[in-house]
């Protein structure tokens, strides 16, 4: 069904990419899958998805950064970006925090663990 919406799902954890993606199936979604930050951008860039579940604390290239990169860009800014991460406030060795991912560009965040059941509520929000 070519209106199915591509979501990709980015996290350095395979485990959470199969999880969410397999959730995602279920839900007739397509779906991609990265894991770092380089390589969200090249299927960003080239399959352009409707909506990108996004790991903040990845290797080559954090999820701030993927999600900055993509919403000043002219041509992938309509992409929508949900954050994931599991840096807690009171983790004091990162810079990262819950409130940080409110305040980003992104459309929407949610920290791990993850509620699949939130999350996917979340994706039908931004994908309707």
């Amino acid at each position: 069904m070519s209106d199915q919406k591509l979501i990709l799902v980015v996290d350095d954890d395979p485990d959470l990419v199969e999880a969410v993606s397999m959730k995602l199936e279920s839900l007739e979604y397509r779906v991609a899958k990265a894991y770092d930050g380089e390589e969200a951008m090249e299927k960003i860039n080239n399959e352009k998805p409707d909506l990108v579940i996004l790991d903040v604390m990845m290797p080559r290239k954090n999820g701030w950064e993927v999600c900055d990169d993509i919403k000043k860009s002219d041509h992938l800014k309509d992409i929508s970006v949900i954050l994931l991460t599991a840096v807690a406030d009171s983790v004091k060795t990162t810079s990262y925090t819950h409130h940080d991912g409110k305040t980003t560009l992104a459309d929407d965040y949610i920290p791990k663990p993850i509620d699949l059941d939130k999350l996917m509520e979340i994706v039908k929000d931004h994908c309707e």
